[in-house]
């Protein structure tokens, strides 16, 4: 039988959402792992909405869990009713989304704070040794709420122009947390809190690098689970 695993969005889309590459990407791995996967949502309105053509503000609203049902296909549930006793494990990808809806890191940085939902869920598996799995700007929320944590989201200097946001490495070990340099088609195991990483779009690399990035913390946490 498959590992029971919940894959937690934060929208649709890398700017104001989750990154859909990403989640996609995690979904194909977690399928060629045989798990059984359900998908969640907060239901909330989204700190902004961004025009992805243009790159701009939109003068509109949207909601967390409507939007992230696009990525589901339709197949989602509010992040309110996850339970993690129905679950073997559960996986953050990336996006602006997480950074915005997830969390306040986009604006406040260190001194952020975390959906209230989605700090029950981490708590709630973290407390049940149960594996969390969190890839791009994702590892600031397990930084943020499992302060002495070892995450990684890349290097922790800009090597070559390949990793612009590399001072969130710099942030993360402000909060007492120790950042581990990893490249992109590597992700770094906790094994004593059971939190699997990888540096994802925080790295300026070819798509199918990325993609194997994620698939090394997939079958790291299907291991752990």
């Amino acid at each position: 039988m498959g590992k029971r695993v919940a894959l937690v969005l934060a929208g649709c889309g890398v700017f104001d959402g989750s990154e859909i590459h990403e989640a996609s990407a995690a979904l194909v791995h977690l399928s060629r792992g045989g798990a059984e996967v359900k998908i969640f949502a907060p239901n909330i309105e989204q700190r902004d909405v961004v025009n992805h053509l243009k790159g701009s503000p939109a003068e509109e609203k949207r909601n967390v869990l409507v939007e992230s049902a696009r990525l589901a296909r339709g197949n989602i549930q509010n992040l309110a009713e996850l339970k993690a006793s129905e679950f073997d494990a559960v996986i953050f990808p990336g996006g602006f989304g997480v950074a915005k809806n997830l969390c306040s890191w986009a604006v406040d940085g260190k001194n952020c704070t975390v959906n209230e939902h989605v700090n029950s869920t981490l708590q709630a598996f973290h407390s049940a040794k149960k594996p969390i799995g969190l890839c791009c700007i994702s590892p600031v929320l397990a930084a943020k709420v499992f302060p002495g944590c070892e995450v990684t989201v890349g290097q922790d200097k800009n090597i070559d122009g390949r990793f612009p946001d590399a001072e969130t490495a710099s942030a993360i070990a402000e909060l007492g947390c120790k950042h581990i340099c990893k490249n992109v088609n590597e992700s770094h195991v906790d094994k004593a809190n059971k939190i699997v990483t990888t540096c994802a779009f925080m790295c300026k690399a070819p798509l199918h690098e990325i993609f194997d990035g994620i698939g090394t913390m997939v079958q790291e946490v299907l291991k752990l689970a």
